[in-house]
């Protein structure tokens, strides 16, 4: 029911200043979590931030630590994350031919597990994978660098997860990040989605805050319809 929905809002710091993360983070108090983008040069073109600098943004947070790990070899590195102090670890299908295997690492860990799925890749070959993990992450755009243009087709995707997750009865959320702003985010908490992560859109912002609260509203008056 619309009523009970809770949209989560996960700004992005690849858009914020890397060198003043810990006031970055400070501006935004209304955000639900955040959002750590982790590249590592080979799965995408851009190299960002390890373990190391997770750790610390943890320090300076009482937030959930949302980790996207657009990396090569998940299996080897996820763990790393959650020892971090990240709540969800989530890590790309097309980067692991074992994904329950990363899953179950990061749950033997404490941390929740998500998987994220390419705009080229179709969802419906890992709807197995749902009563394994606890988000799926679906890329609005090609992950590697952020400002990018949102894709609306990948709302389909969305569709056929919420159908899915809904007819199972299972405890699994559904993120979004790719182009998310004041003009898309009603689209997607249509479509299903249930945490919206936004870089430009609040770091771009005067009073980056207040667009998360913006964002919010946006997102209920979608599911509303």
């Amino acid at each position: 029911m619309a009523s009970s929905y809770q949209p989560l809002i996960a700004p992005s710091i690849l858009s914020a200043d890397f060198a003043r993360l810990g006031d970055e983070i400070a501006r935004i108090p209304a955000a639900d979590w955040i959002h750590v983008d982790v590249m590592d040069g080979h799965f995408v073109p851009n190299l960002t931030i390890g373990a190391p600098v997770a750790k610390a943004i943890g320090k300076v947070t009482d937030k959930p630590m949302d980790c996207h790990l657009m990396i090569e070899d998940p299996l080897r590195w996820a763990g790393d994350y959650a020892d971090a102090g990240a709540y969800n670890v989530t890590f790309h299908v097309e980067a692991t031919d074992d994904p329950r295997a990363v899953a179950d690492l990061l749950h033997s860990k404490g941390c929740k597990a998500g998987i994220s799925i390419k705009p080229n890749t179709p969802v419906e070959p890992y709807l197995d994978l749902l009563e394994h993990i606890d988000l799926v992450l679906v890329m609005s755009v090609e992950p590697g660098f952020g400002g990018q243009s949102f894709m609306p087709d990948m709302l389909d995707k969305v569709r056929t997860l919420r159908a899915e997750i809904d007819r199972r009865g299972l405890d699994v959320v559904i993120q979004i990040d790719g182009g998310i702003d004041a003009r898309t985010i009603g689209e997607s908490a249509a479509a299903g989605c249930d945490v919206f992560v936004a870089g430009s859109a609040v770091y771009g912002a005067p009073d980056p805050d207040a667009m998360i609260e913006t964002l919010r509203e946006g997102a209920l008056t979608g599911r509303a319809g």
